[in-house]
């Protein structure tokens, strides 16, 4: 079997300058983690709508960095060679710079991530730069931002105003000034994702942002057409899954209830030697 080169930040960057499009899924454990890997996505993000998807909170602000670490590790060891991002939790860079270096380390370190995803604005422009200079690859996330949901009035399309579209836009340009090395684009209008991606180096990872981006990312659940979570509307499926499943696990409860599995044949038969000892052993226990 072919060995896949591992994926750094140059390949990415290359990906921008050759015109080739960057594919991003989020991913949560072990084994969806091969199968992306066997797939040869360019990137996984361990977002933190796991809380959403995968521990079945309304949002994403109960994720932890003691889960987000944890998963990221399994998710590492499933796609050793795919571009790994983890996506820093609720309050775990936003208090200080040193909690926010602290907390990146762990994904750094722990986690084997390549970089990780912070949700700022350029009020947050020093916390890009204190984690930058300490050698942290970040990825700035800009637009719609779900851990600030509940001061934006809910999950909707950022910068459909002249105003607001410029204020995004000087932000991209202060991230890559603050050094990150790559954006993601939430909710944005097209026009204003594709002024952000024609204006910069920096890899650009859209979602619900149009098709102007250097990449793009979807949730897997979303994507495959199961679970919870908010999914847009505009998200495409690659699969319906939900129905599959279903059918698949009351499939498995009929079979067990009727008798079906397992078959004597789908058990372990003991010897014929050892079967005949285990019946004179018990004759004699019962005379």
């Amino acid at each position: 079997m072919t060995v896949r080169r591992k994926t750094t930040i140059g390949t990415l960057r290359a990906h921008k300058r050759e015109g080739r499009k960057i594919s991003m899924l989020t991913c949560y454990d072990y084994s969806m983690a091969l199968l992306m890997e066997q797939a040869e996505i360019d990137t996984l993000l361990v977002g933190d709508t796991y809380a959403e998807v995968c521990l079945g909170h309304a949002t994403t602000l109960p994720a932890t960095v003691e889960h987000m670490v944890t998963i990221t590790e399994a998710v590492r060891r499933g796609a050793p060679s795919t571009y790994l991002v983890g996506d820093m939790p609720y309050l775990s860079y936003q208090v200080c710079h040193e909690d926010a270096i602290r907390n990146a380390g762990l994904f750094m370190a722990q986690a084997g991530c390549d970089a990780v995803k912070v949700e700022v604005d350029r009020r947050l422009v020093g916390t890009v730069e204190a984690m930058s200079a300490a050698t942290i690859p970040v990825m700035a996330h800009l637009g719609l931002k779900p851990q600030s949901i509940q001061s934006a009035g809910g999950y909707r399309v950022q910068g459909k105003l002249a105003p607001d579209a410029q204020r995004i836009i000087e932000d991209a340009k202060i991230m890559e000034k603050a050094g990150a090395i790559a954006l993601l684009l939430e909710a944005v209008p097209v026009e204003v994702a594709k002024i952000i991606s024609e204006s910069t180096d920096l890899p650009v990872i859209g979602i619900v942002s149009g098709p102007f981006c250097d990449g793009q990312v979807l949730v897997m659940h979303d994507m495959l057409g199961y679970g919870a979570g908010h999914p847009p509307p505009s998200v495409k499926q690659y699969a319906q899954l939900r129905s599959v499943l279903v059918d698949a696990f009351r499939a498995y409860g009929e079979d067990v209830r009727t008798g079906g599995f397992p078959t004597v044949e789908q058990g372990v038969s003991m010897d014929a030697n050892q079967l005949d000892r285990l019946q004179h052993a018990l004759a004699g226990r019962s005379e």
